[in-house]
């Protein structure tokens, strides 16, 4: 045998012939190898076509430098390498020369060599074949579908095909399918599915590496087909309540394949199918009648079947899902019955009879008949009272959850009741239900020590059974406007409420102990199945109007449907400009007084509910503190008042002591007049006149001198005084004093004039005093050397008159002239109309006295008589008298 050794060198010298042609220096053998990941793989680089280098000058690359460690010399112009081949990944294997001359620099691409090196799996023996044939229309499908388990791994540059063969047994034929992996199954076509023939099936599994072949399937061709489910009816029978009849139809003729069935059932709702023995359906039946079935229920029902061998063969399908409910038949059980207590005036109660359908009802509930004896009646005559209660007839069997209202009676605290209930469906009567309630005085005891714990997403109570023999407990829910009850046995001291609770439901939680069949007294207590953030906060309002200093505050509780747990506390917060004050208070509290606010500040408060899982803040309310108290502003105006009333009272205490000084200040004494130095002002004037005759005036002139007129006298020329001639001589003036006269009755007089309009300045502010002064000469002569003439003289005094002064009228009487003086109402004419010329006045007697000379008047002069009512006594003593001059004289 020839050696490997010279076998391998025999290759390189072919492998090097025909790469000579090409004019490379280096070749590497084998070229384009597929090689086994985890395996060793070994290659060889030959020099040829050259004597420019030798093996020595050679080395190796994969993915890096290859140490030389792995290098084996052949000879001077071969050089082997062994490497491990360990990614999956393909990847070059190169031979390179290092540069030992000009030449080898000149031609680098001549001096290098590689080949790609393609990594895989050997393949592997697949497992798990596995065969099937549909059944398809009225026949088994021809196409036979195979699935097995692909074994090992693959790679992409070296991947693994199958291939699938079926084949008849006792024939030669065979029947093939292939299919490139990753896919593991495949579908074969016999034309004619071949039935009660066997068949041997295998795979086989090949690539560039190697080659697997499966273990051989053989079994009958009726072992790989899968029927279709049959067709399935069920029958209720009257006369078997607790039974249901089942019928089917077979997908596929027995001549083709005999198949057996599985049932299975299960109450209309439920989850947990029921299924029938095996060995009650192991044999080609198509009806079967189901037993042990609660009355009048609904129950679904289906069937599978597949072919007679239970060594092979696949169920079919389950069928479609068919429903009957079953007959109805006599309840088994008592129907729960139970009361609603609440109190009704005094010493009186309302109890309200519900009831639950029995537990096993056997039918719909069509009424109850409910026996209520009062044991006063049964004393006396013995008689029941039945009352029927109908029932919907549209109730099913969810009427077991809910309750049913029979009757509502009052009773007094004093009177014991018994009752007894039967539950009625189409069949018959239930067992009959008790309960006795005693009178409230003689009520059994309750239980003690009573606790309800949330544990486990559920409630539980527990509670200390009281000293007596209890023969069963009473467990009671009402929440959310629902009421439900559960019933423990007497020697149980917990349980957990079997109900659906809801979640941030309120509930209150009741035990009742059942002493035979008497109902013993309650303990009650709050529960939650989950406690949640109340859904709401109360809304704060004040209780009246805020003080200075304080406010009360109040509010509602929060609806039970609301709360979603028990409230731990509430927080009040009240708020000015910044700054923010929480008060903690109970949960039990509906109202709160704020005390140490500021007057006359403006606060926002809300109220903050809590419970174990948060918190939520309730509406602002705002309000502002009063700036004064109540009483307050009344204390103020009371003091105010009563300081002013005690200023009022000391005033009027001091006017009373100072009366006379305060008369002094305002209303100072007046002078008389007559007591004026007046008469020392003309010497020759006599002081006391002389008595009038007869009480005549006759050669009288009155003459008429306005005070508002004398500044126009005194200051106007003997020029101007004639242009006023004819004013001064045609209009009446009537004699008067001081202002008086010039600002009273309406006259024309000098003053009216244009001229003289300046002139009534001087009587606003000076009251003058006036008297006839008796002359004999107009004015610039001497009085002395002429006869005596009346004088009208002026005092300068603003003292106001007295009223006696102002209504006395003065008369003088010299000889046979008199001059008559009165009040400015009256009004005389004056009888002459010549007038004087204007230099008739001394300006330097006007100067000093402030004096007008009257000239004495003629016999023939028109005399002015007093009025009738005037008498002697009117007319005064004395002959000197005053009155304001009104700016004229007559001449004589």
């Amino acid at each position: 045998m020839v050696s490997a050794a010279v076998l391998h060198l025999c290759v390189l010298a072919w492998v090097a012939s025909v790469l000579a042609a090409d004019d490379y220096h280096l070749v590497i053998a084998p070229q384009s190898p597929v090689v086994q990941i985890g395996s060793n793989f070994t290659a060889t680089c030959m020099i040829i076509n050259t004597t420019e280098v030798t093996a020595d000058d050679l080395y190796w690359k994969f993915s890096e430098i290859i140490p030389k460690e792995h290098y084996i010399k052949i000879n001077t112009s071969a050089l082997n390498v062994t490497v491990t081949i360990r990614s999956e990944k393909s990847e070059w294997l190169l031979c390179k020369c290092k540069t030992v001359s000009q030449y080898v620099a000149l031609n680098e691409g001549k001096f290098i060599h590689g080949i790609l090196l393609r990594k895989g799996y050997r393949p592997e023996k697949p497992k798990n074949l596995s065969c099937i044939a549909v059944h398809e229309s009225e026949k088994i499908s021809s196409n036979i579908r195979c699935q097995w388990e692909a074994v090992g791994n693959q790679t992409e540059a070296v991947p693994t095909s199958y291939t699938l063969f079926v084949r008849q047994t006792g024939s030669d034929k065979v029947y093939t399918a292939s299919i490139l992996g990753p896919v593991n199954s495949t579908t074969v076509d016999m034309n004619v599915f071949p039935h009660h023939m066997e068949l041997e099936i295998w795979v086989v599994a090949q690539n560039e590496l190697g080659k697997e072949e499966s273990e051989h399937l053989i079994k009958l061709a009726n072992c790989f087909v899968k029927t279709k489910p049959p067709s399935v009816t069920v029958i209720s029978e009257a006369v078997f309540p607790t039974s249901l009849v089942m019928n089917w139809t077979s997908s596929i003729d027995k001549l083709y394949l005999e198949t057996i069935y599985e049932i299975r059932y299960c109450p209309l709702g439920s989850q947990m199918w029921i299924y029938v023995p095996l060995a009650d359906t192991s044999r080609y039946i198509q009806s079967f009648r189901l037993q042990n079935l609660t009355p009048d229920t609904v129950y679904v029902t289906q069937v599978r079947c597949k072919y007679n061998n239970k060594n092979c063969g696949y169920w079919s399908d389950w069928s479609r899902n068919v429903t009957e409910r079953t007959p109805e038949d006599l309840p088994t059980s008592k129907p729960d019955v139970w009361i609603i207590t609440s109190a009704e005036g005094i010493n009186k109660r309302q109890i309200e009879f519900i009831c639950k359908d029995p537990e096993v009802s056997n039918g719909r509930i069509r009424r109850f008949n409910i026996t209520i004896e009062k044991q006063k009646y049964r004393i006396r005559n013995g008689t029941w009272e039945i009352i029927p209660v109908n029932r919907s007839l549209t109730d099913g069997s969810s009427s077991k959850k809910q309750f049913t209202p029979l009757k509502t009676i009052r009773l007094d605290d004093e009177e014991s009741v018994t009752v007894y209930v039967t539950a009625i469906n189409s069949v018959g009567a239930s067992p009959q239900a008790k309960l006795i309630i005693y009178r409230k005085a003689r009520e059994p005891p309750a239980v003690e020590k009573m606790e309800v714990q949330f544990l486990d997403g559920q409630l539980l109570i527990s509670w200390k059974s009281p000293n007596r023999t209890v023969s069963e407990y009473v467990v009671e829910w009402f929440g959310d406007g629902e009421r439900n009850w559960q019933r423990e046995n007497g020697k149980a001291n917990c349980s957990t409420i079997k109900g659906d609770l809801k979640r941030f439901v309120h509930y209150r939680i009741s035990v009742y102990p059942i002493y035979g069949k008497v109902v013993g007294k309650p303990v009650h207590e709050q529960a939650y199945a989950e406690q949640g953030v109340p859904s709401q906060a109360p809304t704060v309002n004040l209780s009246g109007d805020p003080g200075c200093y304080t406010a009360k505050l109040e509010w509602d509780e929060i609806p039970l449907i609301k709360r979603r747990g028990f409230i731990t506390n509430y927080t009040i917060y009240y708020r000015s400009g910044t700054e923010t004050h929480g008060i903690i208070v109970p949960p039990n509290t509906t109202s709160y007084t704020l005390t140490s606010l500021s007057r006359n500040t403006k606060y926002d408060i809300w109220i903050k509910a809590s419970t174990i899982r948060g918190s939520v803040n309730g509406s602002n309310h705002s309000f502002t503190t009063l700036k004064y108290a109540p009483g307050e502003i009344e204390g103020i105006v009371v003091g105010v008042s009563l300081g002013f009333l005690f200023v009022v009272l000391m005033t009027m205490l001091l006017c009373f002591c100072k009366k006379d000084v305060i008369k002094d200040n305002f209303w100072p004494q007046i002078p008389n007049p007559g007591d004026s130095t007046i008469g020392n002002w003309s010497p020759d004037y006599p002081l006391k006149a002389e008595a009038p005759r007869e009480n005549c005036l006759s050669g009288i002139s009155v003459l008429n001198v306005d005070v508002c007129d004398a500044k126009c006298v005194f200051e106007e020329d003997k020029a101007s005084l004639p242009l006023k001639k004819d004013k001064y001589l045609s209009e009446e003036h009537s004699s008067g004093i001081g202002g008086s006269s010039c600002m009273s009755s309406p006259r024309q007089s000098v003053s009216d004039s244009d001229e003289g309009g300046d002139m009534a300045d001087t009587t606003a502010s000076t009251i003058q005093y006036s008297s006839v002064v008796a002359s004999s000469g107009y004015k610039g002569q001497n009085p002395s050397s002429l006869p005596q003439q009346s004088i009208f003289s002026r005092s300068e005094s603003t003292q106001p008159l007295l009223d006696c002064e102002e209504n006395h009228d003065t008369m003088v009487q010299e000889g046979s002239r008199q001059c008559f003086l009165r009040q400015p109402c009256f009004n005389h004419n004056a009888g002459n109309e010549n007038a004087t010329d204007s230099n008739d006045f001394n300006p330097l007697e006007m100067e000093q006295q402030e004096v007008l000379d009257f000239c004495p008047l003629e016999e023939d002069t028109e005399h002015t008589a007093p009025t009738d009512c005037q008498s002697d006594d009117w007319i005064p003593a004395t002959v000197s008298s005053y009155m304001p001059q009104l700016g004229g004289y007559r001449p004589q």
